[in-house]
């Protein structure tokens, strides 16, 4: 069973936009896509870039500030190099206004 640990409110994370929040002392990029919230690992597999401060450039994809690797935030597949791995992709849950993310 998924243990889902509380790291925002709904209010904390506008549309659009990523923060940096930690779970577990695991490092995520918590995006804000058209409302859905989406929970990716950190750090680009390219060169450690931290894509919670990359821009969200399509409704599923950002952009790593660093190199400009894309990865879709639904699967953590890169879909513009120069990343070729992908990132871990977390569960993410919505309840009373508080965002929950699980990394077991």
């Amino acid at each position: 069973m998924e243990n889902f640990i509380e790291v925002a409110k709904v209010d904390d994370v506008s549309p659009g936009s990523a923060t940096v929040v930690d779970v577990k002392g695991v490092e995520i990029a918590l995006i804000n896509s058209g409302g859905q919230f989406h929970a990716i690992g950190n750090e680009c597999t390219h060169a450690g870039g931290s894509l919670g401060d990359g821009d969200l450039i399509e409704e599923n994809q950002i952009e790593c500030p660093l190199h400009g690797s894309v990865f879709d935030i639904t699967t953590g597949e890169p879909v513009v190099g120069p990343a070729d791995e992908p990132v871990p992709v977390y569960p993410t849950m919505v309840e009373n206004g508080i965002i929950k993310v699980a990394v077991d």
